[in-house]
């Protein structure tokens, strides 16, 4: 896929942040779009957004993406109105803060709904539509948690993990099976998102200052800049796309170092995580 112009990008969890920037990056090379999210204000933000952008054709949707008949319903609505899928972007996301011993089995199951399930529902939903357009690809958001494992990030950790193996793994069966479907996998590392300050967090952690750890010391580069990188993968057909320079030393980091990483890292986090709620 040399351009987006005139393709069919569908981009989920398009209401903020990653999802919203690339909705409007792909509005300025002239993309069709068909953009979903939970949160419906957001949603109606974004296409005043590429609209303004000059997108030639906007589609938009509430969408639980955790919800697999919802989602078919979906994916049949926009292939049957634009006639074609070039692009999928599955960038729905959420965030669960607490350690694994804290973490009710109900938060557990809702991160991995809409992180894994999520992802696996945009995938396979739309895979038939992007094998039949003859110029398909998907693009799967997992995060530097994907490539590396931080305390108080096992549930999501874990999520990001699963959408990297399943993305790499369809990756290699696209090439097999001789289909012109790239396939990336995602992996940004502090983005400029509302993602802390929306995610949920076990009774044990101080939800604030977990959102304010993020917001101000973590979170460097602006969704703006995320999407342009990830937009140049996606056109460039790499494999793998690192977000930030974060991601890029974390993840060379953790390969230098083997699994010793996680002593560092429990180490450092030791000193820079806020405190347990008695």
């Amino acid at each position: 896929m040399r351009t987006l112009d005139g393709k069919v990008v569908v981009i989920t969890g398009a209401g903020s942040g990653i999802g919203r920037a690339l909705a409007v990056n792909c509005a300025g090379r002239g993309s069709l779009l068909a953009l979903s999210d939970v949160d419906e204000a957001g949603l109606a933000e974004t296409v005043d957004l590429v609209k303004a952008a000059g997108a030639q054709e906007v589609r938009s949707d509430r969408l639980d993406v955790s919800d697999r008949a919802a989602f078919t319903a979906y994916a049949a609505a926009v292939a049957e109105q634009f006639g074609r899928v070039n692009v999928v972007v599955n960038n729905a996301g959420v965030a669960l803060a607490g350690d694994l011993v804290d973490l009710t089995y109900d938060d557990i199951e809702w991160i991995v709904g809409v992180n894994f399930w999520g992802v696996v529902h945009g995938t396979k939903e739309f895979l038939p539509h992007l094998i039949a357009s003859g110029d398909g690809h998907v693009v799967n958001l997992s995060s530097l948690f994907g490539l590396v494992s931080m305390p108080g990030q096992s549930a999501y950790n874990a999520t990001k993990y699963a959408v990297r193996g399943m993305t790499e793994a369809l990756r290699e069966e696209m090439l097999i099976a001789g289909h012109k479907v790239g396939v990336t996998s995602v992996h940004p590392g502090g983005i400029k998102t509302a993602i802390a300050r929306n995610a949920r967090v076990s009774e044990k952690e101080d939800k604030e200052a977990t959102a304010k750890l993020f917001d101000k010391k973590l979170a460097k580069m602006e969704p703006e800049r995320a999407a342009e990188i990830i937009v140049d993968g996606i056109l460039k057909n790499r494999a793998r796309v690192l977000v930030g320079l974060d991601a890029h030393a974390l993840h060379h980091f953790a390969r230098l170092t083997g699994s010793r990483y996680q002593d560092v890292v429990a180490q450092v986090s030791k000193r820079i995580m806020p405190a347990k709620v008695v």
